[in-house]
């Protein structure tokens, strides 16, 4: 599978500006499920920009009706 970088970037909604990872979503996973974490397109912009990616955020957004 070809990854579509540009196409990958207009949903992306990362703050973290020196992150090599934007776009190359395969990538980004890979890095973020070895901390326990979950991508910032996974969360609503007010919590992404908390960088508070835990899976226990996650399900608490989920339990919250957030997501």
């Amino acid at each position: 599978m070809e990854c579509s970088k540009d196409q990958n970037l207009i949903s992306c909604n990362c703050t973290y500006e020196p992150c090599s990872k934007k776009g190359i979503c395969c990538e980004c996973i890979r890095y973020h499920l070895r901390l326990r974490e979950l991508p910032a397109c996974l969360f609503p912009d007010s919590v992404e920009r908390t960088y508070d990616r835990s899976f226990e955020r996650f399900a608490k957004l989920v339990n919250e009706g957030q997501i």
